[in-house]
């Protein structure tokens, strides 16, 4: 897995609409020749308690991203999402920023090929091993 540099801070920080975080957001298409890519991320920081992966969940789906987040017991936050790289790195903006209340210290992000076995972006329980 290769490390992509880190994002110059996205524009993810803006307002939040409710969402249910149970309901499947439908997966992202791909422009022909566009091979669709997973970044795997454990957010490090206060981003537990104030709206987090709500906010995840928010952005993942207005990108049309497919994957899940969930909290960690070490008190940080694991997202997995599929799908086109621009879009991708456009979340990681996002993660890098979270919600007002969020103070995120680090983003550890991997890089791989997609492995196209999500269906929509999902909140999975806290302590979820991934994938």
């Amino acid at each position: 897995m290769a490390r992509l540099p880190e994002p110059d801070g996205g524009s993810g920080a803006g307002a939040r609409s409710p969402v249910d975080p149970d309901a499947p957001s439908p997966a992202g298409s791909v422009a022909p020749g566009r091979p669709r890519l997973r970044l795997d991320a454990v957010v490090i920081g206060r981003v537990q308690g104030v709206g987090y992966r709500y906010f995840v969940i928010d952005r993942a789906r207005e990108l049309r991203l497919s994957g899940w987040v969930a909290n960690r017991p070490d008190g940080s936050v694991h997202c997995v999402a599929e799908g086109p790289e621009p879009l991708l790195r456009e979340l990681l903006g996002g993660l890098w920023n979270g919600p007002f209340g969020a103070r995120v210290s680090s983003v550890a992000d991997a890089w791989s090929p997609a492995t196209d076995e999500f269906e929509g972006f999902t909140l999975r329980p806290g302590g979820h091993p991934g994938d």
